[in-house]
């Protein structure tokens, strides 16, 4: 009798608790599609639900009351709505959710050393995903940012193919680019270790145009490119991407990874090979250098009680190169009969970071690369060694729901040597040390829901050049989700890359001259930047204008033309001039089109004073004035079918020749594209096949005298003094080509 009284007791008290609560039912939708998935929750409480595929979602026995319902759904607008939960009532909801931009809620750290959404950062960021690289594969991430507007990928050399990355027309060696943040491609890594970066390890890169010297130091002076690799615990299974082209190229990636425990790492890996000679312009060198390129990058990550970071990662880069006549065999390196281009380049490096066991969010980051080079141009024998040692401690503090703080003291030693009167005499040299310390403080208040700014300060002790110091401040401003305006100004500088300065003495026949001491070049920048958002009914466009103006103090320019045989270095006793706009438009339709297209108008030159007091102006070489990229895509869903169509244009620009040259002084408009087609075999496979460089253009003229790379006969029906010479490039030197390739995917299992 007790047991039932107990039983009935239960029973009414649990009606009459139900009784109190109500039930939401509802379906999610975007115009006349269901919308899977999305999270559905009760602001302020733990309730919460996620969408089955047809967008129909319930909340059950819900207390009585007013809520406010939050539904949000990757790609789509936050909604939100008041509803009223009546006792033992269901309340129907139809949610319409509008689309966005998913870019804008993806997490950036570059622009401010901070997670932040790229929405709410007061720098802008550019963020550029595997998926888009993939429009048009490469097999390095040098190649692959030829359809970033305003970023120009620059080969050199059209021997040995060296290359750097410009930004807004100015050189490589004011852009600095970060793996996970850190500073490892510097100085010697810039002229190759570019080509080392697979694009198999990339999660994102986060590009920042303009000054980032406050934050990053030396060599952050046009902007910074920052590579951020998978997670060991997020990546896939297995991946693999093998492609192989016309010209006989052969690209492999291949990345697993696995857990142990708390422990997860990831294991990628790079091979490239390309061992084709061609001569396509009958000079008798190679087009394209021969090249042998093995990377092997492994990360590990701990999964710790406190969700703090634990990451390390190391990575191996080993390429053997080579570009010359075509007769050239290995007995001739560093010899004077056949002339050839050989690279060894072996490089090893280790980064991380660990968030401290304290209360505070203390970050420290580190990094250590060993890079060795081993070349021979001609008959001039290059060997160089290179380590960088860094650390960064970096504390950040959100002081209240307005004002954040961040503070760091940074440590950089690089230890540099080679076999040039770069480091001493050709017969005796010193190795080069410097060491940089550094402390830098960052405030970020937010003065109203659509004000915020943005100030810091850096301290830098250079053992070579002494104290400097670089300030930045950046306002953001938006009056609405649709528009944003942001204000940038900065201060940048750079101390002397002896590699970097000197290589192209080495490559052909000139002799470098340095004139005087070089000082620090500084920089002082602004920008001005407006995003704008417009939501279509079946889709949407965003547009972002930028106008841009750096002013350039104790440059160091290079002089080819005051004598054939030397290249004169020197702080330019004038200034220089970065000036000009861009306008980036991305565009996603309900029918399954994107669009993306970028066009960078710009003017660089330098400002030289001269003997008499006048000021003569100089044109920045390898600066268009005008250039544009652009990619489509088109998916045919029934067929599981993607086309897409990349390209760039360059206008004009002003090249390296000699006195007299018959080679003219700028290079003619000229458009790279390329198109792909991919086609899905299921969820983990997908076979794609393509044409680059559809129009077959290659630039004329690429070499000069190459029928005498020695100069042995100079005088010999040479009345104007030609010396043979490589740095005479606008374009690569690689035709039409056809490729096909095969991706494989198998994602992680994930236990619930």
């Amino acid at each position: 009798m007790i047991k039932l009284f107990t039983t009935l007791f239960i029973v009414t008290i649990s009606a009459a608790a139900f009784a109190q609560n109500g039930n939401v039912k509802g379906t999610i939708r975007s115009g006349a599609e269901a919308v899977g998935f999305a999270s559905i929750g009760l602001e302020g409480t733990t309730l919460g639900a996620t969408a089955d595929v047809d967008g129909k979602f319930e909340l059950k026995q819900v207390p009585a009351g007013n809520y406010t319902i939050v539904v949000s759904a990757v790609g789509f607008r936050k909604f939100k709505q008041t509803i009223v939960i009546e006792s033992g009532e269901e309340t129907q909801l139809q949610v319409p959710l509008e689309k966005s931009d998913a870019r804008l809620q993806e997490v950036v750290v570059t622009g401010t050393m901070r997670e932040t959404y790229l929405s709410e950062s007061p720098v802008p960021v550019e963020i550029y995903t595997p998926a888009y690289f993939r429009k048009n594969p490469t097999p390095a991430l040098f190649e692959a940012l030829e359809i970033v507007n305003g970023v120009q990928p620059q080969i050199n050399c059209n021997v040995c193919g060296t290359g750097d990355i410009h930004i807004n027309g100015m050189e490589g060696a004011y852009t600095m680019v970060l793996i996970d943040g850190m500073p490892i491609m510097s100085a010697l890594s810039t002229v190759y270790g570019l080509s080392g970066i697979p694009n198999s390890l990339v999660e994102r890169i986060e590009v920042v145009k303009g000054p980032a010297s406050t934050l990053y130091g030396s060599e952050a002076v046009a902007g910074l490119i920052n590579v951020i690799t998978k997670s060991p615990a997020k990546a896939p299974t297995l991946t693999a991407d093998v492609f192989y082209s016309s010209h006989k190229e052969l690209n492999a990636d291949v990345g697993v990874s696995k857990k142990f425990g708390a422990a997860s790492t990831i294991v990628s890996t790079n091979y490239f090979r390309f061992g084709d000679r061609r001569d396509v312009n009958n000079d008798n060198f190679t087009d394209v250098p021969l090249q042998h390129r093995v990377s092997v990058f492994n990360k590990w990550s701990l999964a710790r009680q406190s969700s703090k970071i634990a990451d390390v990662a190391l990575r191996y880069y080993y390429e053997d190169r080579f570009g010359g006549e075509m007769q050239w065999i290995p007995a001739f390196r560093a010899r004077d009969s056949i002339y050839g281009e050989s690279v060894y380049t072996r490089r090893y490096e280790v980064l991380g970071a660990y968030q401290l066991p304290v209360p505070e969010q203390v970050t420290f980051s580190y990094s250590y690369n060993d890079h060795l080079q081993n070349s021979a141009y001609g008959n001039t024998l290059y060997k160089g060694h290179q380590r960088v040692l860094f650390g960064q401690l970096v504390w950040n503090r959100q002081l209240n729901e307005k004002h954040n703080l961040l503070a760091g003291a940074a440590y950089r030693y690089t230890y540099y040597d080679d076999n040039t009167p770069a480091t001493g005499t050709p017969d005796e040299t010193e190795p080069a040390n410097t060491y940089l310390p550094g402390a830098f403080m960052q405030s970020e208040y937010r003065f109203s829901p659509t004000i915020t700014l943005l100030t810091g300060l850096r301290y830098d002790y250079n053992s070579e050049h002494g104290s400097i110091l670089t300030p930045r401040l950046n306002l953001k401003w938006s009056p609405d989700d649709d528009n944003t305006l942001r204000l940038s100004l900065g201060n940048g500088y750079r101390v002397v890359n002896l590699f970097t300065e000197d290589h192209a003495a080495l490559t052909g026949a000139r002799t470098i001259v340095i004139r005087n001491e070089l000082k620090p070049e500084r920089s002082y920048n602004v920008n001005l930047n407006y995003n704008r958002y417009i939501n279509l009914t079946g889709g949407y466009v965003e547009l972002e204008g930028s106008a841009f103006y750096t002013y350039f103090t104790n440059k160091i320019v290079a002089d080819f033309m005051s004598d054939n045989d030397l290249i004169i270095y020197d702080n330019l006793s004038g200034h220089a001039v970065s000036k000009g706009a861009a306008l980036d438009v991305e565009a996603a339709f309900s029918f399954p089109l994107k669009l993306n297209a970028g066009i960078t108008l710009m003017k660089v030159y330098q400002v030289n004073k001269t003997g008499d007091g006048r000021e003569e102006r100089v044109p920045q070489l390898h600066a268009p004035n005008f250039s544009a990229t652009f990619a489509a895509s088109y998916i045919f869903r029934n067929a599981g079918l993607t086309i897409d169509y990349t390209g760039s244009v360059k206008g004009p620009m002003h090249l390296p020749v000699q006195e007299h040259d018959f080679r003219p002084d700028k290079s003619p408009w000229f458009t790279l594209q390329n198109v792909q087609l991919s086609k899905a075999l299921g969820n983990q496979l997908e076979l794609y096949a393509g044409v680059k460089n559809i129009f077959n253009f290659m630039p004329k003229h690429p070499l000069m005298r190459p029928f005498d790379p020695f100069d042995k006969h100079i005088t010999i029906d040479n009345p104007h003094n030609y010396t043979f010479d490589t740095e005479y490039n606008y374009a690569p030197l690689q035709g039409r080509r056809t490729y096909v390739g095969l991706r494989f995917t198998l994602p992680q299992t994930i236990k619930l």
